[in-house]
């Protein structure tokens, strides 16, 4: 069976200009990064505003397993097998990080024949994207460090500077390390990295509107306390202006193709628990101008990226998706069952971990959407467990379709296609969680019961004081964004399925100004990953050709 790398390089792409043309885009309105990638101009989207738009479909999924449930490769194919039946369909997705690329995942952009090209430039350092971003938070970092250095006139507290440097890589050493140390180099003090993609400023750049807007919320970036607690933004330093000229490349959207060679937006790369996990706003807001419909996905399950895209980045964009699409496995599904060995026919397991993807599947009604799961067939799944899978799903009275985009790309997910077609076409009464008005602790409960299925919440000493001062300061009508583990319902990854009679424990709460959101911080979530035992990198190499090889 030939790798997901050679099935990559085996493809033949078309010259941008072909995909640009396809969507209405001349080859002037494009900022060329060689044959295969281009940048749209932000610009263009004030071209195109008396555009009627398409529909948006969200792709997400039950809650992942270590094994991976395949939802960017479904993504693509549900796209590819959209466009087979006739209808305008456009991709858009985020950007691979280096960390995971380097680390487990060892490449982000599909899989088998569903895969976004070219496929070893997006997963590199593909248009320079996330340098980018890297650049303008340390910017605010090094300009923080040096305010103090030259006399600190805004009286700015060493010991409470929120605002962390980033780097693209897993790198455990940098959580916790010592900076200022020398003679002339400031004031000493414990400090810490982030991967960039936990980045504020990577967030800020998936959300912002146009240019005014990025460089306003860049300017309302909490960085810091003064010593007598008042905030500190990354206005009140000057930074946020040449903060926002480093991202001028950056926030314009990423131009590519799907192997089929349909058009494919590949923007911003925000975490799914610290942020909100979905690519950016503008290019998503282009594709629904120049589409009949777009796809897309967000992070992590329909608990973390699906709620946040519905209640940060929906209602921050004044987007209303017309369907969604939940990605399921019948391995995963064995998993939440409590099977040791998914691998292996145990139809105790498929219906116990049903659960899961039951609640899941609630989570993204409760937005009232109409919803269409995708069952990701594996090569080791059998008839048996697909067609029990299928019938429970009838049961619930649930659309679902089996999906062979992997094996088939577009032509495995036609039937896949269809359903989100009907679904897409019925009325929608989509509708946000819970209100901005509402006090902090009242939404957090609201996402937190009626999503999490928790009975309750219980708040550290640090969190209360956190709200309190929260609410002091006026950021109390902004939306939440609960960093939380990926692999449970809850807030503990060992509960898996669907846990009953446990409480979220909220340890401290911080707000993220410029990208609009409060994050609850809840048990361990690491801002910082390191590499696996045997990292993905020991196997990534390049040919005398160019070619790199061992991405996947």
């Amino acid at each position: 069976m030939q790798s997901n790398i050679d099935i990559a390089q085996a493809a033949k792409p078309k010259p941008i200009k072909d995909i640009a043309r396809d969507l209405g885009l001349f080859p002037n309105d494009l900022i060329h990064y060689g044959k295969y990638k281009a940048k749209v101009p932000v610009s263009h989207l004030k071209r195109l505003e008396n555009m009627p738009c398409g529909k948006l479909v969200l792709v997400t999924s039950m809650s992942p397993t270590p094994a991976g449930e395949g939802k960017t490769t479904m993504t693509v194919g549900l796209t590819q097998a959209l466009r087979r039946i006739g209808v305008n369909a456009t991709l858009c997705i985020r950007e691979p990080s280096l960390g995971p690329v380097m680390g487990v995942k060892g490449g982000a952009a599909g899989g088998g024949m569903s895969q976004v090209l070219p496929m070893e430039d997006i997963n590199l350092y593909f248009t320079g994207d996330i340098p980018s971003v890297s650049a303008a938070n340390n910017l605010l970092a090094a300009l923080i460090d040096n305010h103090i250095f030259q006399g600190n006139p805004l009286r700015i507290d060493p010991t409470r500077i929120f605002w962390k440097r980033v780097t693209d890589m897993n790198d455990r050493a940098l959580r916790r390390i010592y900076i200022g140390l020398g003679e002339s180099s400031g004031i000493a003090r414990e400090d810490s990295f982030d991967i960039t993609a936990a980045s504020e400023v990577m967030a800020i750049l998936c959300l912002a509107n146009s240019y005014s807007d990025l460089k306003d919320r860049l300017g309302r970036v909490l960085s810091a306390q003064t010593f007598f607690a008042e905030p500190v933004t990354s206005g009140r330093l000057g930074a946020h202006g040449a903060m926002a000229a480093l991202l001028r490349d950056a926030f314009c959207p990423n131009l590519v193709q799907t192997m089929e060679g349909g058009p494919a937006f590949v923007h911003g790369g925000p975490f799914a628990n610290i942020a909100h996990g979905c690519n950016s706003v503008i290019a998503t807001k282009m594709a629904l101008k120049l589409s009949d419909m777009v796809v897309t996905e967000a992070g992590f399950g329909a608990d973390l990226g699906a709620e946040k895209f519905f209640n940060i980045k929906c209602r921050q964009a004044g987007l209303e998706p017309a369907a969604a699409v939940l990605v399921a496995t019948v391995r995963a599904i064995k998993h939440h069952g409590g099977s040791k060995r998914p691998d292996i026919e145990d139809y105790d397991a498929l219906e116990s971990g049903m659960s899961n993807l039951k609640k899941q599947i609630e989570n993204v009604m409760a937005h009232k959407i109409p919803v269409v799961v995708a069952l990701n067939r594996f090569a080791q799944d059998t008839e048996e467990e697909i067609k029990a899978v299928l019938k429970h799903l009838k049961r619930l009275n649930v659309c679902a379709a089996v999906s062979n985009a992997f094996a088939q790309g577009g032509a495995g997910a036609e039937e896949l296609a269809r359903k989100v077609l009907e679904a897409a076409d019925r009325k929608s009464g989509f509708e946000h969680l819970y209100s901005l008005k509402s006090p902090i602790k009242d939404k957090i409960e609201t996402i937190s019961k009626r999503i999490y299925g928790a009975q309750g919440v219980d708040y550290t000493s640090q969190a209360e004081h956190d709200i309190s001062w929260l609410e002091k300061n006026g950021y109390s009508d902004l939306p939440i964004c609960v960093s939380k583990t990926q692999k449970s319902l809850s807030d503990d990854p060992g509960l898996i399925g669907r846990p009953e009679g446990f409480r979220i424990h909220v340890r401290s709460i911080r707000v993220k100004a410029g990208a609009g959101f409060i994050v609850v911080m809840t048990g361990k979530v690491l801002t910082m990953p390191g590499l696996p035992r045997n990292p993905a990198a020991e196997s990534i190499t390049i040919d005398d050709d160019g070619r790199v090889r061992g991405l996947f």
